[in-house]
């Protein structure tokens, strides 16, 4: 089983930071990277950033310039810091695992968090 433990939701007003956290246990062979997706209300889950095991990162557009992915290895835990938050910014913001199973090619999978909510007041 794995286990993807998610922190850091909440409500903050516009123009405020939050820092998300999502640390990663349980039967890992090795992971291949790691993310954050987010869904707003009537809208499809969409990507906020991603960041491999060698660090390369990947950022939705929307929010380039103002979030910033990171990432403690010897944790298993992705960091995401989100400054100068807009109202439009609120969703459920969810934790992605891609990780091998085991040492083989087709082991690779992915896990979804049970996400964590940020709301942003106007």
């Amino acid at each position: 089983q794995v286990q993807l433990v998610e922190s850091g939701g909440g409500l903050v007003q516009a123009g405020g930071s939050l820092r998300l956290s999502c640390a990663a246990s349980g039967n890992i062979f090795s992971i291949n990277a790691m993310g954050w997706y987010r869904q707003a209300p009537g809208k499809q889950r969409e990507l906020v950033a991603t960041i491999t095991s060698g660090g390369s990162t990947n950022y939705g557009d929307s929010v380039k310039g103002r979030f910033t992915i990171a990432r403690d290895n010897a944790k298993n835990t992705v960091y995401l810091q989100m400054n100068a938050l807009r109202p439009e910014d609120t969703a459920v913001y969810y934790c992605k695992l891609t990780y091998y199973r085991g040492s083989y090619p087709s082991a690779l999978a992915d896990y979804w968090g049970q996400g964590t909510q940020v709301t942003v007041s106007s």
